[in-house]
């Protein structure tokens, strides 16, 4: 295999720096009559600027398919690792969508209650039945639960314009043997300049600080995200 020569492995490396720091940059995207401004946290880059299939596919399998992704966002990580060649590990990544119903749409106060209701539903249920863990004990709570079943937690945000759960999940083993995996998912739907967004972000769940992690990201997001738009 021909050695690749050192200028171009410059240009590589100048050229992978310059697309993540553009892709971290905030952008706006237009919904109906709306200019929505979209920005991921520090340490995550937008993927659209890649162009790739494989990567929309992958968003696309985790929204439902009445909404359209919008962003895409791995850790700087991860994209590195993309536009490199390799396989990102995808242990942390975030997409923001649109229900396509109301992409054109002004969506009111009163709409945007309907959209929350059902989100909020399985919150309360989950809570009058008791099966919402107290604290951190989320790994064992999960291993009670059915493999693949996306479980409320906690609430993270109950606002007029917001509202955000954390929901975890004990990934379904490969063989019988296989050490327990979890997957934590924060869940909110907001609503800035008229316009109805899905946030969604995924860690892995393999340290004690993830749970922390994922509230601290979802919570700053939301509230970037409200500042940007309120302009």
């Amino acid at each position: 295999m021909p050695l690749v020569p050192p200028s171009f492995r410059l240009l590589a490396i100048v050229l992978t720096a310059i697309s993540l720091q553009c892709a971290a940059a905030p952008f706006a995207i237009q919904l109906g009559d709306a200019r929505v401004a979209l920005d991921v946290p520090a340490g995550f880059a937008d993927t659209t600027f890649t162009g790739s299939p494989r990567l929309q596919d992958i968003a696309e399998s985790l929204i439902s398919p009445s909404n359209r992704v919008l962003l895409f966002a791995l850790s700087d990580g991860d994209l590195r690792r993309f536009t490199q060649g390799d396989v990102p590990d995808l242990k942390r990544f975030m997409i923001v969508s649109t229900p396509k119903e109301f992409e054109r749409e002004r969506v009111s106060a009163t709409a945007f209650g309907r959209l929350t209701a059902e989100l909020s539903r399985e919150l309360d249920q989950a809570r009058d039945l008791g099966n919402i863990p107290a604290g951190d004990g989320y790994s064992a709570f999960l291993d009670r639960q059915p493999p693949g079943k996306a479980t409320p937690l906690a609430e993270l945000a109950r606002q007029p314009d917001a509202l955000s759960i954390l929901q975890g999940t004990r990934i379904p083993p490969v063989r019988r043997d296989d050490k327990p995996q979890y997957l934590l998912s924060s869940t909110t739907l907001l609503l800035v300049r008229g316009k109805a967004l899905s946030l969604a972000v995924y860690v892995s769940f393999e340290n004690p600080g993830d749970p922390d992690w994922i509230r601290g990201a979802t919570l700053r997001w939301i509230e970037e995200l409200k500042r940007l738009n309120s302009r």
